[in-house]
């Protein structure tokens, strides 16, 4: 298995997901006087199907062959992003690298400073902690993110 977790899981409703997130990506696109053209959809279609957290270079050396741009990567990132279809995490060298993230619970992310890979990992006490502490203080919390940086398994072997 990839670093993704993807939801739903496999063995669910996929079309209907990927249904939905075109629905949703065609609304934003045509509520800024844009469209989906075929390069969005080959955008969004390899993010849809990976099963790692991808850089925008990334996604680009894999699309150029298509006639797909740098700049047009870059804007359909942010396109994305914009419409809470996509997001981000900063990998180990400061290069966002992005995920889905429609209909997948809240995850937090550890990075491997050595080999860049990155992990998902789900800690339910420590959201608890957090809930907790912002009710008794008052603080009314809109978003977090955890990304923590260190050596995986096998670099830590490697180093050992």
């Amino acid at each position: 298995m990839g670093e993704l977790d993807y939801f739903p899981p496999a063995d669910s409703d996929r079309v209907g997901y990927v249904r939905r997130i075109y629905e949703r990506f065609t609304a934003h696109l045509v509520k800024n006087g844009l469209r989906l053209t075929h390069q969005r959809r080959l955008i969004l279609d390899y993010l849809l199907q990976a099963d790692r957290h991808l850089s925008q270079d990334e996604i680009y050396a894999a699309l150029r062959r298509h006639g797909i741009g740098r700049a047009t990567v870059f804007r359909t990132l942010k396109m994305l992003e914009e419409s809470r279809l996509i997001d981000h995490v900063i990998g180990s060298t400061g290069t966002p690298r992005f995920e889905v993230k429609v209909d997948r619970p809240h995850h937090d992310h550890l990075i491997c400073i050595e080999c860049g890979k990155i992990l998902e990992v789900r800690w339910p006490k420590l959201e608890q902690i957090q809930e907790e502490t912002c009710r008794r203080i008052g603080f009314i919390p809109k978003w977090h993110r955890h990304e923590v940086f260190g050596r995986c398994r096998d670099c830590a072997k490697k180093s050992a």
